[in-house]
């Protein structure tokens, strides 16, 4: 199967926020390929030029870099591994693979590409995210209920979890807001609650993802390229410190896409701790309402 044709110019800009100043797409891909054991591109998920960007990335290594790269996705179940797995051998087709394996909806447009990339080169594709449903129940009944999960969804989730009051805590906390407006009549200690088992979820996708990734590097020896919501990984925090836990000695490079509605006034200056580079999107530009 011949590689997908890369993508049309998409307008950007790279920061490099370590020394400060602004460098071109080339120079990030040479680094991701040179420098990194670990590569996270961090998206806004419904901004299609951080997608197009992505699958460019991701050509781009491959260029730089002889032998195989391991593709890990937050938009993947670690349960639909099987299905992933079949699909790039060639063992069952497109529609057979993505009516298994609950594809985002939009993965025909901004994730596809990655994938079918991968397939083309005949790289690893992980699923790293724990099953939607395993992460609903952490949000309704908390972290222990993982102690009364079946033996068969065990190996869905990672073997060990830690939630602690940290940065990532006050930072989650901050952006979800007052919860106490969502139609229901809460007390501040309910809000609270709520908002703590929320936060108890996102850290059992951190850790499913962690250890995914971690598991990819041991068997394959190669590079990761991992997307995932920024989120999971600015300021180096949710997956890239569970990582981190698990695997001191790798060299893990964050990548932070973020859309703005100027190019010309990007500011990677105010964001530098967010990650090593910040990729400036332009924004799609809102509609104009009819007439």
């Amino acid at each position: 199967m011949a590689a997908p044709a890369s993508a049309a110019y998409t307008p950007h800009r790279v920061y490099d926020t370590k020394r400060r100043r602004f460098i071109d797409l080339e120079t990030l891909i040479a680094r991701i390929a040179r420098d990194a054991d670990i590569a996270y591109l961090g998206e806004f998920h419904d901004d299609p030029g951080t997608h197009q960007l992505q699958a460019a990335i991701l050509e781009g290594v491959a260029r730089r870099r002889e032998g195989k790269v391991v593709l890990s996705l937050e938009m993947f179940e670690r349960d639909v591994q099987p299905q992933l797995d079949a699909y790039l051998a060639g063992s069952t087709d497109e529609g057979a693979f993505l009516a298994a394996s609950r594809p985002w909806p939009n993965y025909r447009g901004d994730y596809r590409p990655m994938v079918e990339f991968a397939k083309s080169r005949n790289w690893p594709v992980v699923g790293g995210n724990v099953p939607r449903r395993l992460a609903s129940v952490v949000a309704r009944r908390g972290l222990t209920a993982l102690d009364s999960l079946p033996e068969a969804d065990r190996p869905f989730v990672a073997a060990e979890h830690a939630c602690p009051r940290n940065e990532y805590w006050e930072r989650f906390r901050e952006t979800m807001g007052d919860m106490s407006g969502h139609g229901m009549q809460l007390t501040p200690e309910q809000v609270e609650s709520m908002v703590w088992r929320t936060y108890e979820a996102q850290c059992v996708k951190d850790e499913a993802m962690a250890e995914s990734i971690v598991r990819a590097r041991a068997a394959h020896s190669t590079l990761v390229v991992h997307a995932n919501g920024s989120f999971h990984s600015n300021y180096r925090l949710g997956t890239v410190e569970r990582v981190q836990r698990r695997d001191r000695r790798a060299r893990q490079l964050v990548v932070s896409f973020q859309p703005v509605a100027d190019l010309d006034a990007a500011d990677g200056r105010s964001q530098r701790k967010i990650g090593e580079y910040i990729v400036f999107t332009l924004a799609p530009a809102a509609p104009t309402p009819a007439p």
